[in-house]
């Protein structure tokens, strides 16, 4: 049998676990930092936005004008 520690886990799978958890959690706080600290790359990452949605904005109205409601 399978020795189990505290929380019924094999034993190698708890650090395992904490290591993916770490690094999760350390990717989350650069993404947020990234994102909402201002400068270049904030203002960037809304015009990619803004150019994205208007994209799409255009091109539901290409395709409402090429299959008009029957």
């Amino acid at each position: 049998m399978l020795k189990r520690n505290k929380c019924g886990c094999p034993k190698g799978k708890k650090k395992g676990q904490s290591t993916v958890e770490y690094i999760v959690l350390v990717a989350a706080i650069i993404a947020a930092v990234i994102v909402f600290v201002p400068g270049g790359f904030n203002t960037a990452l809304n015009g990619l936005w803004s150019m994205g949605a208007t994209k799409m904005v255009n091109f539901t109205g290409r395709l409402n004008a090429a299959y008009p409601n029957k």
